[in-house]
């Protein structure tokens, strides 16, 4: 089958097909870290030939959740606390830029689109009970719609997407960690705050408050991930 063929009933080519189910999969660790992606197994599991998984997995390559090599095929990009603290690094450094950008760039139809997005995180927050925030897939669609929308009036193409890569990378240790942690997550307002900072054209205060959010995400992870590595010892 040609990976370019699309879909019947969606129009949707193959490859994008395979690529979006293996990359929520792996994110959610439906995929676990470190784990061998045989193209032939994957093609049984989400009925496509291999060409298609082939190609979709040489993309997750480039968004660093997919590891590949020579003669060794390819398998789910391992967790550790070092590659957390980088993409958290580059996080900070990023998004406080992208935020800037939309700050700055940011119309009426950017304030719409931000007040709408908090206003349906908000709404299926107010549903959740006391689990891990995280493990909730409409809520982590959600979170990850709201976060894009307060970046999203930056003018680099090239910023925005990186911007959405790395949030990508991020939700897979915070989904990893959530799996393993002890208590649920309160629920504060931190969304809130930023969102009004945002709106109100601060961007001295929004941008240090995104630090402060991303900062708190790291610590949080790696408390988890420290815990789960020394359970196993």
């Amino acid at each position: 089958m040609d990976s370019n063929k699309t879909t019947n009933a969606t129009s949707v080519p193959l490859i994008d097909v395979a690529l979006s189910q293996m990359k929520t999969a792996i994110i959610r660790c439906e995929l676990a870290p470190g784990s061998r992606l045989k193209v032939e197994s994957l093609s049984k599991a989400y009925g496509l030939s291999s060409s298609p998984i082939r190609e979709a997995l040489n993309r997750l390559t480039q968004d660093g959740i997919v590891q590949a090599a020579e003669n060794r095929g390819f398998w789910v990009a391992p967790i550790s606390v070092d590659d957390f603290r980088d993409i958290s690094r580059i996080r900070v450094l990023l998004e406080t830029e992208a935020l800037a950008d939309s700050i700055a760039y940011g119309d009426e139809e950017w304030e719409t689109g931000v007040l709408t997005a908090f206003h349906r995180l908000s709404i299926v927050e107010k549903k959740m009970g006391s689990g891990p925030v995280a493990l909730d897939d409409n809520w982590s669609d959600r979170h990850r719609a709201f976060h894009m929308a307060l970046l999203s009036a930056t003018p680099s193409g090239l910023l925005g997407g990186m911007v959405g890569s790395l949030f990508d990378r991020a939700e897979r240790y915070r989904r990893y960690s959530a799996l393993h942690r002890l208590t649920g997550r309160n629920k504060s307002n931190e969304h809130e705050v930023l969102m009004k900072a945002a709106i109100d054209r601060d961007k001295e205060k929004a941008t240090r408050l995104l630090r402060s959010h991303i900062e708190g995400t790291l610590t949080r992870v790696v408390e988890a991930l420290e815990r789960q590595s020394a359970s196993v010892q």
